[in-house]
């Protein structure tokens, strides 16, 4: 009878460790966050981190980190790659900021970028996951995607122009934040008494939305305001940066 529950027991524990073994493994979600991966770079781009007290020249292979802000230099071309593949490029004397690049293993992205100045071209991988997304924006305008290939110039009076060469982007105005007024000095004025003032309301940061289709261009004025999209050509489009770009989106 004891050899019998022994060999219960035996067996018990066998069993256990048999499905222990043939158990599904728990899903694991792997984030990669904040990295954007240096693939190709001509001339020189400087980056400031928030983990670096001092600037540094960028070279291929480096690893950007969200936050950081990149500068690039006179017939400066550089290239960077996202963990699932996606591709950001950018023009000589482009200013930008890293602001997100978070990718799982899921295929959810997101990620954003700022232009202060200068020209990006996105080669974004169609999104597997259904959330997330791509926005590259600037002072007065953000252009969001999930899978298409499009380019933002961002000019020094803050006017910006989208074309996109294929799929769809969806272009929104962003009201632009107000700026105390400067500070004057001179001698004492009368200041008037006080008075009653409207009470808070909410406000809507986007003014407009315009779906841009492939080989059409949107202008996003200086005051903020937007055009109509139109139509463009190849051939009216064509110069060195865009040769370079489809070059480089020929060969991935």
């Amino acid at each position: 009878m004891k050899q019998n529950i022994q060999i219960a027991l035996i067996s018990l524990i066998l069993c256990m460790f048999a499905a222990y073994a043939y158990a599904k493994p728990p899903v694991t979600v792997r984030i990669l966050k904040g990295e954007a991966k240096v693939t190709a770079l001509e001339g020189t781009a400087q980056a400031f981190c928030p983990s670096q007290k001092n600037g540094r020249y960028l070279k291929t292979k480096d690893v950007l980190k969200s936050g950081c802000e990149v500068y690039t230099g006179e017939k400066s071309l550089l290239e960077l790659t996202l963990p699932d593949y996606s591709i950001i490029r950018f023009a000589e004397n482009t200013r930008f900021k890293l602001l997100q690049a978070d990718v799982d293993n899921t295929g959810e992205r997101n990620v954003k970028v700022s232009v202060s100045l200068g020209k990006v071209w996105s080669n974004v991988r169609k999104s597997l996951g259904g959330n997330g997304g791509f926005e590259v924006s600037c002072e007065n305008a953000v252009a969001g995607v999930r899978g298409t290939i499009y380019r933002m110039d961002v000019e020094a009076d803050k006017s910006a122009l989208v074309k996109v060469y294929d799929g769809e982007v969806s272009v929104a105005g962003v009201k632009p934040v107000s700026r105390m007024a400067p500070t004057v000095t001179g001698a004492p004025k009368s200041v008037p008494g006080p008075k009653v003032i409207a009470g808070p309301k909410p406000v809507s940061m986007k003014e407009w939305v315009y779906i841009v289709k492939s080989m059409q261009q949107i202008q996003i004025r200086t005051d903020g305001k937007a055009e109509e999209p139109k139509d463009f050509t190849e051939a009216e489009d064509r110069d060195a940066w865009v040769d370079w770009n489809k070059a480089r989106d020929t060969n991935k």
